[in-house]
Parts: structure tokens; sequence; C-alpha cells
């Protein structure tokens, strides 16, 4: 079983529109209306291919209240824990072509008992499960090492973590060794200050980040695929997308398809690739079920380090001094 914590999680409203115009009045061609969050969406992607999941879910307000009825009629198993501040909404523009432009609001501020509460409420939840997925950002003034304190605590029982954040929060994680980061390419790059144009860049930076305690590392690269850096090797996969709709919570679902293959190897990494090539033919947020995934279409094979990256990023200035 796979147990996830969304600690900021959202409504996520997508609507279609043909292009951005700004300052123009735009009409909406379609409109959704999800719910979301990394570790939330995490679950809704095991959940609607039958891999057994739970999330544990903070809420307030009317908004957490109808993410939790939203995540209820999917049969979501789920833990609910109640915050005094309402539940962030956040908004997403999709054209056409796939550009995603998004609006994220902050959330609102956990206090020091609502965190032991949710950390309490994750460790009784946690007994059945192999993977505790601890993925997204933090709300404001949540100390930037919660996720550290969660690996370390886990650490004793024999569960494995999977970390999906970025800033400050990944930094602190990595020291507490978690089995698995997920960062994508920007996350990548400001945590290491590698400057990534090429795979072997891809691969020194996910070095760097096993160097500061990670064990493994997946790199979601976007339109470029991924690439998986462990104790056994390092693999490149990449998965063409044909009619993308939207990119929200595709990396989401390829953490979803990788923990769901085991977390481990080639085999995984081309699991996650279908998956998260899945979710982008699919409007808003939904997450794919089988009949949406295509593991034949996905190659997977060591790494070329000198294939260039379609979206180079300069270096940035390294959150990890290690």
């Amino acid at each position: 079983m796979i147990l996830t914590l969304t600690l900021n999680p959202s409504l996520d409203r997508t609507i279609e529109i043909a292009s951005l115009d700004r300052g123009a009045v735009i009409r909406a061609a379609a409109a959704h209306l999800d719910p979301g969050g990394k570790g939330v969406n995490v679950s809704r992607a095991l959940l609607a291919n039958d891999v057994a999941s739970r999330a544990v879910v903070p809420y307030g307000g009317d908004e957490g209240r109808q993410l939790v009825r939203l995540l209820a009629a999917e049969g979501l198993d789920m833990v609910t824990v109640p915050v005094a501040g309402p539940t962030r909404s956040n908004v997403t523009l999709a054209e056409p072509d796939g550009t995603i432009t998004k609006i994220n609001e902050p959330g609102t501020a956990l206090s020091p008992e609502e965190l032991d509460t949710i950390a309490d409420t994750v460790l009784a939840a946690a007994h059945e499960a192999d993977w505790v997925v601890a993925s997204g950002s933090l709300p404001p003034q949540v100390p930037a090492d919660v996720y550290a304190r969660l690996c370390r605590r886990f650490a004793g029982a024999g569960i494995h973590v999977a970390v999906d954040t970025s800033g400050p929060a990944l930094a602190c994680a990595l020291g507490a060794a978690p089995a698995l980061v997920k960062p994508n390419l920007e996350e990548l790059s400001a945590a290491t200050g590698v400057p990534i144009r090429r795979l072997g860049d891809v691969a020194e930076a996910a070095g760097k980040l096993r160097a500061a305690g990670a064990r493994s590392v997946l790199a979601s690269l976007g339109a470029d695929g991924a690439v998986l850096v462990e104790e056994g090797g390092i693999w490149y996969g990449e998965a063409p997308v044909t009619g993308p709709r939207s990119s929200v919570g595709a990396g989401d679902a390829m953490l979803a398809g990788f923990l769901a293959a085991g977390g481990h190897g080639p085999h995984a990494l081309a699991l996650a690739l279908a998956w998260g090539a899945a979710a982008v033919r699919l409007p808003g947020s939904r997450m794919p079920g089988p009949a949406d995934i295509d593991v034949g279409a996905v190659t997977v094979h060591p790494p070329d380090p000198e294939r260039p990256l379609t979206s180079p990023l300069p270096p940035t200035p390294s959150l990890n001094p290690g």
C-alpha cells in the first residue's frame, strides 16, 4: 500500500481557452474542477489503476469540504484532518498547443499543533504502507524541515519515503536520506546549481542529490522524458505525446506509476513515463486509467550524455550546500 501526504491540497479549476490574451475578455471552451495537490493526485492515479493507496488530507473551510466531497465521490481511501485555515484554490489556463498558465494560491498556515496532529495521523495510517509519499509545496510558515522529520520518523519502521517538493523543503529532506526524490528540471537545477543543457548534466545533478542523501533520483524532464539514477545504474526514458491537453498532475501520475511498478529499475521508469504521458493527453488534472496508458510507446535505455535537451536551463544558485 502507498500512503500519500499533501500538506497544501487544493481545488484545481482548469479552463481551456483558444489563446491567452492579456486584458481581453476570453471565452472558455471548457472547464473542469478537480481535487488537487501532488499527493492527492498520486493517490488518484493509483486508484484509477486499482493500486492500493491511502491519502492523508488536511482540509478547511468551504473549499476544503468541497475537496473532500470530490475525493469521496471518486472513491478515494483517505484520512482527513480538519484545520482552521481554508483550503486553497488554483486556476490553470490550458491552450490547445499544450501551453499551461497556472495561478496557485499560497494556502494558509498550519499551527504547530495542527502539524503534530497531521504527523501522528500519517504515522497511524502508515502501518500497512510500503511507501509514504510526502509531496507538494508547503503552506506559509510551515518549517522547511517538515518532510525531513517525517523521513526520519519512518526510517525506523522500514517504510520507504518518496519526496516530491522543491526549494528549502527539498534541501532539508535530502539530509534525512529519503528513498526517492522526484525533481523536475527546474527543481533539479535549483537544488544543485548545475547548468542543465544535456542528459549528462541531468545525471551529474542527480548524482549530487544522491551524494547529499537521496538513495534514488527520478528526474522528470517534461517533453524530454525522464532520467532515473539509482544504485543499480542510470536509465533514460522517453514517451511521445500527441495531442497534449494538460500537463497538470502529469508529474504526479509519473511518480504514481513508478511506485506502482516497485519504485526502482528500468521497468518502473517505463511505467512512470507511460502514466505521465497518458495524463498529458487528458483534460484538467484527470488521472489516467489502464485504457489510457500505452507502455509499448515508451523507450528506455542508457542515456547519451551528449544529447541536448529541448529546453535547457542555465545555472541557478544552489539551495543545497552539499
